[in-house]
């Protein structure tokens, strides 16, 4: 997959007018960190960043030509219009070829398990793992096939493979994905109620008389 590159350019006043007008005229506002801590104050054409934007994840290394020179980052964070969805405001966070980074890379489960075709259930209540690694390892997805997967069996983050010169940092027994049988609902039946039988009464009798005591 070729590289995203967004064009940018630089913003000599961060203020919120400053961002109202941009976002007026097209454009959406953005900061990019630096590793130092020094942040650039930029904007991006909206329909370009929103149409890049798609697709990417959490560990993927965009570029941003600033002014025509590039910068490698990760897209942090994205800040949206709740009512139309409409991106306000975009955080970049720069990145350097040579020193090791820590993130985030989504997991993409792959196959149907086996044991789903045997009558249990798939859950893959994992979706992300942390990695270490240099830029240049850094995977933008890390594929789990669960085709294999029976009934009662699992896979751990521990049991994913993973690159070269990419460290895991998440905690290995983490359940990426499982197959459990499926629960049997117990059908209880209706209890019916009990009819109570009425005393059968001889109308005749019960209009005779009753017989005095003897004395």
């Amino acid at each position: 997959m070729s590289q995203v590159v967004f064009a940018a350019r630089k913003r000599a006043d961060s203020g919120s007018g400053n961002a109202r007008r941009s976002r007026r005229a097209g454009r959406i506002p953005a900061v990019v960190y630096g590793r130092s801590g020094k942040a650039v104050t930029i904007d991006l054409d909206a329909g370009e960043f929103s149409a890049g934007v798609k697709g990417i994840s959490e560990s993927t290394i965009v570029k941003v030509n600033i002014d025509g020179q590039g910068v490698d980052a990760f897209v942090k964070d994205t800040q949206r219009n709740i009512l139309d969805g409409q991106i306000l405001h975009v955080d970049f966070y720069e990145i350097e070829a040579d020193r090791i980074l820590r993130a985030r890379v989504p997991l993409h489960v792959q196959g149907n398990p086996l044991g789903v075709r045997n009558g249990g259930i798939f859950e893959s209540p994992l979706h992300v793992i942390e990695v270490e690694c240099l830029p240049t390892d850094l995977p933008e997805r890390i594929n789990v096939d669960v085709s294999g997967l029976d009934v009662n069996q699992s896979i751990h983050v521990r049991d994913l493979s993973l690159d070269k010169g990419v460290k895991l940092i998440s905690g290995g027994d983490q359940v990426v994905a499982l197959v459990k049988f499926a629960k049997v609902e117990e059908v209880v039946a209706p209890v019916e109620e009990a009819v109570v039988a009425e005393p059968v009464v001889d109308a005749k009798k019960a209009a005779e008389p009753k017989e005095a005591a003897k004395s």
